[in-house]
């Protein structure tokens, strides 16, 4: 069911015995699978490998993506092109902006882009996501007021659009 909305890294923990099978669990989409009792050395190897292999693909990694036909994206340089221009953003709006993108069409939670963006439980600071989703669209949208890319899902959070 995971797989349906994520691409996260899943590793199954199984039983010895008795548990599901290991090749079920991949087929069901787990990218590895554990047996109890195991060795915490080798279960902390597997998790970065684990991570090392899934970070390397998707957009945040060696891509540059056109967005539409005026907005380009550069993970690898921290880039962002509106329209032939350079826009220049903060580390901050560059982070919430890129976990916008990497999740096109996603709603995401005030919460999850706190703790994303900022490490922080979304009780600390409520406004500040909203803060910084204004200063993104006041850069990026030719109409703040009424946004195409940087789109609010009232009383959910926030979505990025390709524009059209």
């Amino acid at each position: 069911k995971i797989r349906m909305f994520s691409e996260v890294p899943l590793i199954v923990i199984r039983k010895a015995k008795g548990d599901i099978d290991g090749v079920k669990a991949l087929e069901a989409g787990a990218d590895e699978f554990v047996t109890r009792p195991f060795n915490t050395q080798e279960f902390l190897a597997k998790v970065k490998a684990l991570l090392r292999r899934t970070q390397r693909v998707g957009p945040e990694r060696g891509r540059v993506v056109f967005l539409g036909d005026e907005l380009i994206v550069n993970f690898d340089t921290g880039q962002v092109f509106l329209s032939g221009r350079q826009v220049q953003l903060t580390p901050v709006e560059c982070d919430l902006l890129f976990e916008l993108v990497r999740n096109e069409c996603r709603v995401l939670t005030n919460s999850i882009l706190m703790k994303k963006i900022w490490g922080l439980e979304p009780e600390k600071k409520p406004d500040l996501v909203k803060k910084y989703i204004h200063r993104l669209r006041s850069k990026l949208e030719s109409d703040s007021k009424n946004p195409q890319m940087l789109l609010t899902e009232r009383g959910r959070g926030y979505k990025f659009v390709k524009p059209v």
